[in-house]
C-alpha cells in the first residue's frame, strides 16, 4: 500500500504547499488591495496546473492510464479539499466566511486546472510514445520479432 499512496500523497502534499505558500503572499504582501489577492491566486492556481504536468508525465511512464488517473486525481481531489477547507485559516479567515458559493469556484478552479494540467502531461508523454501502453506494445514487437522463424513441414 505504501508504494501505491505515497506518491499519491506527496502529490497532494505539494500542491496544498503552493496553495498555502500563496496563502501566506496574499496575507503579507497583498494586504487588503484586491487586484494584488486575485492575480496572486491566479498565478497560484496556474502553478498548480503546471506542476500537474511533470507530475503527470513521470506517473504516466510508470504506471498504466487508469491508474494514474485515479492516483492522480485523488490527490488533486484531496489537495484542493485541504486547500479550500483548511488553507482559509492560514489566511485568517473561516473557510465558509465568504458563502458557499466561492468556496465550490475554489474548488472547481483547484480542480479543473490540476485536470488540465495532468492532461497536457499526459498528452506530451503520449506523444512521445513513453506512455505505459506504448512501451509494452514496443517491447512486445521486439519480443515477437526476435522469435526464430518456424520450419515449414512438407
Amino acid at each position: 500500500m505504501k508504494e501505491r499512496w505515497l506518491p499519491a500523497s506527496l502529490v497532494a502534499g505539494g500542491l496544498f504547499l503552493v496553495n498555502i505558500i500563496a496563502r501566506l503572499v496574499v496575507r503579507f504582501a497583498a494586504g487588503s488591495d484586491d487586484d494584488k489577492q486575485i492575480t496572486i491566486g491566479l498565478w497560484a492556481l496556474f502553478a498548480v496546473g503546471a506542476i500537474m504536468i511533470p507530475i503527470a508525465f513521470w506517473y504516466g511512464r510508470r504506471h498504466p492510464m487508469l491508474r494514474v488517473v485515479g492516483d492522480l486525481g485523488l490527490a488533486a481531489v484531496v489537495a484542493c479539499l485541504l486547500a479550500v477547507l483548511v488553507g482559509p485559516f492560514v489566511s485568517g479567515v473561516a473557510p465558509f466566511s465568504s458563502g458557499v458559493g466561492l468556496v465550490f469556484r475554489q474548488f472547481s478552479y483547484f480542480v479543473g486546472l490540476s485536470a488540465i494540467g495532468a492532461v497536457f502531461g499526459l498528452l506530451a508523454l503520449m506523444t512521445m510514445g513513453l506512455d505505459y501502453r506504448s512501451q509494452s506494445w514496443k517491447r512486445y514487437i521486439q519480443r515477437v520479432g526476435t522469435k526464430p522463424r518456424k520450419s515449414v513441414r512438407r
